[in-house]
């Protein structure tokens, strides 16, 4: 996974792989079938179980707490001492050629999920009434997502994580009556 994470789905090779695990190639070929697998078995393990992320974004007072919570993680999971910095999702296909479009597909469909899934809190905050009936859910969700990706490009350029964490309380400003309780 940090291989991939620090040198991105094509620049990571085999060879790379193999000293990463400590394994060989023909190990890899038997355990995964090819390099697409492993990387995207490395992308599950990163953004762990969808319900995990679900459970989460609902166990937050509010959408707002939620997506704040997100953004937050997020600006520490880029900066962190023991991972490359950036976002895995982001870093890995942000340039891929067209013979690995499938694995970007991949990527973005993961990207999608969870969207979908913060969509699905906006709403019910809608439904109870915390936020207003005029919210649109889809793009306040797309918000929120943009600006993980975009903190990720800023990480992997050496912003600092307190310039992220601020980026992330600047924007929730934007969150229709978000007041922050944490």
């Amino acid at each position: 996974m940090l291989a991939f994470w620090q040198h991105g789905y094509e620049s990571t090779s085999i060879s790379d792989l193999t000293t990463a695990m400590g394994i060989t190639a023909p190990s890899i070929y038997t355990a995964y079938g090819d390099k697409k697998h492993l990387f995207l078995e490395a992308v599950r393990r990163y953004v762990g179980q969808p319900n995990a992320i679900e459970r989460s974004l609902f166990q937050a007072r509010t959408a707002g707490e939620a997506a704040r919570d997100m953004l937050i993680a997020s600006a520490k999971a880029f900066t962190g001492k023991d991972t490359p910095r950036g976002c895995l999702l982001a870093s890995a296909t942000a340039s891929v050629s067209k013979s690995s479009a499938d694995v970007q597909a991949s990527v973005a469909e993961i990207r999608r999920d969870i969207a979908a899934m913060l969509v699905k809190r906006i709403e019910k905050d809608i439904a109870d009434q915390e936020l207003p009936q005029s919210t649109d859910s889809e793009l306040l969700a797309a918000m929120i997502i943009a600006l993980i990706q975009g903190m990720s490009v800023l990480a992997r350029d050496g912003v600092d994580r307190n310039v992220l964490i601020g980026m992330a309380e600047t924007a929730m400003r934007a969150w229709p009556g978000f007041v922050a309780t944490k």
